[in-house]
């Protein structure tokens, strides 16, 4: 993990990145479609609304302020993709109550060999979140690609044979309905996990 780390950008980073891109018209990843591009701006205008409306709930920013284990959480990622802008401004946000909390990005199609590690249910999906022990880099946990009343919804449109990109139109649909309160619960809970897990002692 420690490659990852290293090679990894930080927030500030990862939305310079991001913004440069665009006034290129490009994305991030290998397929520079139009498609892709109108992806990656809508994504970041998503980014920029919740990063300016949605505010952490009392329980998880005071839950985040008391975490005492310093953790780096790797994040794979990329610009085009909507579930990503959903989640990355709420883990910002959690991520900037606790000092003990540092947020690495990476790109899932130039780390195919990290994201490989981390499929669900053998898809490359992203966000995928992977807490690691800052001072072992033993992993405490992960999270992604969505939340859980997200992912029910995706398999049950899936089993009636939507098209993907109808499929895609109603999650964000869902998104706008849930107002970030899913991802906020399951955060709390996922904090309180990552703490409790006992790591190797390094000599």
């Amino acid at each position: 993990m420690k490659k990852y780390i290293e090679q990894g950008m930080e927030y500030s980073e990862y939305i310079g990145l991001i913004d440069r891109l665009l006034d290129q018209r490009k994305t991030t990843g290998p397929n520079q479609s139009e498609e892709m591009f109108n992806y990656g701006k809508l994504n970041r205008q998503r980014m920029r609304r919740l990063g300016k409306t949605v505010d952490l709930s009392e329980s998880l920013a005071k839950r985040a302020r008391s975490i005492e284990r310093k953790m780096v959480w790797l994040i794979i990622t990329e610009s085009w993709c909507g579930d990503a802008a959903q989640s990355i401004p709420i883990f910002e946000k959690i991520a900037r109550e606790s000092s003990n909390i540092k947020t690495i990005y990476v790109f899932r199609d130039e780390n195919l060999e990290l994201m490989d590690k981390y499929l669900t249910n053998d898809a490359r999906s992203i966000p995928k979140l992977i807490a690691l022990d800052s001072e072992t880099l033993e992993e405490l946990g992960t999270w992604g690609p969505r939340p859980r009343r997200a992912m029910e919804y995706f398999y049950e449109m899936r089993e009636t044979g939507l098209e993907k990109s109808e499929m895609m139109e109603n999650l964000q649909r869902w998104y706008l309905k849930d107002k970030e309160r899913s991802i906020q619960e399951e955060f709390e809970e996922f904090l309180t996990e990552l703490e409790s897990v006992k790591v190797a002692v390094t000599a």
